[in-house]
This record gives C-alpha cells, structure tokens and sequence, in this order.
C-alpha cells in the first residue's frame, strides 16, 4: 500500500478512482477486432429458420447434395421443407423443419453461430452440434 494524501490505497484503486470515465480512445472507436465482430452479431437479435437434423453424416450429405446440385446455396423454402418431412430426424421436421423466429442465446453453440452468420435467404454448409448433423436454411432476420 501507498500513501496518496490522506488515504491508504492500493495504485490500482487509486488508478481506478482517477481514471473513472476517462478514456486515451475517441468515444465510438475501437481497436480491439473482436469487439467490432461482437457488435456487428448484435444487429440481429433473432433469426427465422428451419433445419434439418441427422444422426447420420451419409443421410443429410444426400439431401445437401440434391438441393444444392438444384438450386445452389438458395433453395427455396418448399424444397427445404419437402427434404426435411422425409428424412429429418427432429420433431419439426413434421412442419418442414420449420423453427420459427428464436432469439440469440436459445439453440447451442454451434446452431445458433451458424444460424446467426448465414444470410437470408441460403443454406448453410453441413455442420454437427451436439445433436447431429444439421443444414439450415435462413428465412429472416430481425433485431
């Protein structure tokens, strides 16, 4: 500890109490990579999207190949959802895989990164989480 006048503190306390709102950066600017990244994810808050889900690589792999042998990284939403009746294993594919809007936070890792980085309007590449393998489609986005 050191004496600064009157009172005993820590150099960091005392640092801490000096500094407090100041700042050496302009207001807005920041030069740390992934703080930019991290507010640029922030503009969309929820993402509408379906998905298909399978335990095997093999299964989803000829889905994925068909539509995009189709249609590119762009298939349309009823082909999507044709492909996701007949072969996904998760209770929504029932509704053509359909997930409805969800927010940031609520599916795992992995989904919800792939899900929030994919453009609307096309497909993501084949990725596994956890529960398999999945391919999403992005139908929207909203803050």
């Amino acid at each position: 500890m050191k004496n600064f006048g009157d009172k005993n503190l820590l150099k960091s306390d005392y640092f801490k109490l000096n500094m407090k709102g100041k700042s050496s950066k302009p207001k807005g600017k920041s030069d740390n990579k992934e703080e930019k990244k991290d507010e640029k994810l922030k503009t969309c808050n929820h993402v509408k999207a379906r998905h298909i889900l399978c335990e095997k690589l093999s299964k989803i792999q000829t889905a994925y190949d068909s539509l995009t042998e189709q249609h590119g990284n762009k298939p349309p939403a009823t082909e999507f959802a044709k492909w996701a009746q007949d072969i996904s294993e998760c209770p929504s594919g029932k509704k053509g895989g359909d997930l409805g809007w969800f927010p940031r936070g609520k599916m795992v890792g992995d989904f919800q990164n792939v899900a929030f980085n994919t453009p609307v309007g096309q497909m993501s590449n084949i990725f596994k989480s956890t529960h398999g393998y999945h391919i999403i489609l992005v139908e929207g986005r909203k803050a």
